[in-house]
């Protein structure tokens, strides 16, 4: 063991010892190792928006997108992930923490529930770990996302900026365990168990009522292989998440999820499909279902063009209040929405993006717009939208 000589005078006049030292440098070396393994990344994301007309006081089906977003400028997120992924040992160990700051920390309502409505929170919080039982089983526990949607929270990762009426219904986050296993390349599932299934996301939130009653979560994934030709790589999933509603409601919220996502034999075109039914989402026995088409297409080395047709429905007040838009009381609500987002890449490790977004409601209803908050004006909203993300 090599000792430098501050060291040594320490030893000499007895203040340390050698068992002292050995523990220090083992421990040092440790977290060397540790600091050597764990990576850092994140994102800024940027947003400017013009929505034609006027009135942005009511945007229904929106969610990070809403009426405080529209006409004008928006620094929505920043991103800080520190990751140290699970090696290839048996009893792997790892984690990783994505901490969320600005605005959209706070919309996305996974704060701690002490201090909940500070602009910080984490998308995800977890402790990785790998069990050697067949293929292996992989475990997430702490805070993690919902398994249902085809739209993740990090704007990067979806096609679209706007998200879809399926991800303004669906479930989002819960503070549990997570398992995933792999079969083969083909069939994989994911099973966990929550505190919550209803839009109580924040850390630890918990049912005030029998201890017993928690978020069960279920996805299963089959992944086309190599030989079914130009079908590589296409993926069904079906999900279910179900669980108590809040804090104190005790009725169930039910989320179930279907998603495919296929190649084409055209070259850089690819299609998906998504499904979502939520029952118990907003009061007991209430009903919204969301259906949306993907069209994505790599035009150039540097242009992507991706189309989503998208379609929500259920029952009064899942999306909007019918008697408030100029409607009957319990109509059930009807909204399509076109957005056609063109992604073109400028500057390295930039996204780059504009989008145009069409809402409307399928009924005689006017549940856009206006100048107060309920109180609507408009049957249409359309929307123009710059993306600019940086990566790092």
């Amino acid at each position: 063991m090599k000792i430098n000589k501050w060291t040594q005078v320490l030893l000499g006049v007895g203040l340390v010892s050698i068992p002292a030292v050995t523990h220090a440098e083992e421990t040092i070396t440790a977290l060397q190792s540790a600091l050597t393994s764990t990576t850092l990344s994140g994102y800024v994301d940027t947003t400017a928006t013009w929505k034609f007309g006027t009135g942005n006081a009511n945007m229904p089906g929106r969610v990070y997108d809403g009426p405080d977003t529209q006409d004008g400028f928006n620094m929505n997120v920043v991103s800080l992930t520190l990751t140290k992924p699970l090696d290839e040992g048996s009893w792997s160990a790892g984690y990783l923490a994505q901490l969320l700051l600005g605005p959209g920390a706070t919309k996305r309502g996974t704060a701690s529930l002490i201090g909940g409505g500070s602009d910080v929170s984490f998308n995800e919080a977890v402790v990785l770990l790998r069990a050697p039982v067949g293929n292996g089983i992989d475990f997430k526990i702490g805070q993690f996302g919902t398994y249902n949607g085809y739209e993740a929270y990090d704007t990067y990762k979806n096609p679209n900026w706007s998200r879809s009426y399926g991800f303004f219904v669906e479930s989002s986050a819960h503070t549990g365990v997570s398992a995933s296993y792999k079969f083969s390349e083909s069939v994989s599932v994911m099973a966990g168990v929550g505190n919550m299934a209803g839009f109580n996301n924040q850390v630890d939130a918990k049912y005030s009522g029998a201890e017993s009653k928690k978020a069960y979560l279920a996805m299963v994934t089959l992944t086309a292989p190599e030989s079914f030709g130009f079908l590589k790589g296409a993926s069904l999933s079906a999900g279910y998440t179900g669980g108590v509603n809040g804090p104190t409601s005790g009725w169930m919220q039910d989320n179930f999820y279907v998603g495919a996502s296929v190649p084409t034999p055209i070259s850089g075109l690819a299609v998906g499909l998504a499904f979502d039914y939520t029952a118990g989402i907003g009061f007991k026995n209430s009903e919204a279902e969301a259906l949306a088409a993907y069209l994505s297409y790599q035009a150039t080395e540097k242009l992507k063009v991706s189309t989503r047709f998208d379609y929500g429905w259920g029952d009064d007040t899942m999306y909007y209040s019918s008697a408030t838009a100029g409607g009957a009381t319990g109509q059930r609500n009807k909204l399509f929405s076109l957005t056609t987002t063109a992604d073109y890449s400028l500057w390295k490790s930039v996204i780059s993006r504009a989008e145009l977004r069409w809402d409307t409601c399928a009924t005689g209803d006017h549940p856009f717009g206006g100048t107060v908050a309920g109180t609507p004006a408009n049957k249409n909203a359309v929307s123009l939208t710059a993306n600019i993300i940086y990566q790092f």
